[in-house]
């Protein structure tokens, strides 16, 4: 019909620090990684089917550790999407016989479809072991229909006000992988600053829950759910005007159509 609207723009939560994105035609994964361990870490919830996933446009991979790039899953994703990767990264999808990818530098803009991305900073290691293959950390802001920032790990920098302009949507990390939220990630009272500096309309927590260090499954009911309530509860206090929406793995939000 010729006044249909079009879908409004929306993220799917798959774990960790794993969306699809759906917006103005574009459908994109930001750092897929879908296997039920990935060495001394294993999956606490059932892992996504890659085949639902092969046709989108593009892959957002933010930095090199085995929790946010992961090559088997990159595999199993297929040769349709472009692979966009932190300048450094290159050669590690080359050694895997991956080749459908493009480096992307801090600061640098890119396309995907009508969508709008721009390579932002962040606060993270850049190795994907010690001594190993070094390349930028990235975040991303995407601008079409909606706005939306996805930082991949990061600290809070003051910087994040510098990209913080007319933001729909922030997905931010609020806890690691293990029992405490480890080296250089953002916690609950962490991600709720950063609100202050971004100023979205909407939030969602994300890298929680999903990845635990074996022998801790007994923890499970500790550290899997308190990150993304606390940061519910932190926002509250710090930017309440701010509207938070907790997703499960497999839980999707749309933006409301009077923002997007």
């Amino acid at each position: 019909m010729a006044d249909e609207k079009p879908p409004k723009p929306k993220v799917t939560y798959l774990g960790h620090a794993s969306l699809l994105v759906e917006m103005d035609g574009m459908r994109l994964l930001t750092d897929p990684v879908f296997r039920q361990r990935i060495y001394h870490l294993r999956r606490t919830s059932p892992s996504p089917d890659p085949a639902p996933y092969q046709d989108v446009d593009a892959i957002l991979i933010s930095h090199l550790h085995y929790d946010h790039l992961d090559i088997p899953t990159l595999k199993a994703l297929g040769d349709a999407p472009l692979i966009y990767v932190p300048s450094g990264a290159g050669d590690l999808l080359e050694r895997h016989g991956i080749k459908r990818y493009r480096e992307v530098s801090l600061g640098e803009t890119f396309n995907v479809r009508t969508v709008k991305i721009q390579a932002v900073p962040a606060y993270h290691t850049l190795s994907r072991r010690p001594l190993g293959l070094q390349a930028d950390c990235l975040g991303f802001v995407l601008r079409g229909s909606a706005s939306i920032y996805f930082p991949g790990d990061t600290q809070v920098f003051p910087e994040m006000a510098d990209f913080s302009d007319d933001l729909d949507l922030a997905l931010l990390p609020v806890w690691g992988w293990g029992p405490d939220k480890g080296r250089l990630h953002m916690g609950p009272k962490d991600a709720a600053e950063a609100l202050a500096l971004l100023h979205p309309r909407l939030a969602v927590p994300i890298h929680w829950g999903t990845y635990m260090p074996l022998g801790m499954r007994w923890m499970r009911l500790g550290f899997q759910y308190f990150p993304p309530l606390d940061f519910a509860m932190w926002a509250q206090k710090i930017s309440p005007e701010v509207a938070v929406h907790v997703l499960s793995p497999g839980d999707s939000l749309s933006i409301p159509a009077h923002l997007a």
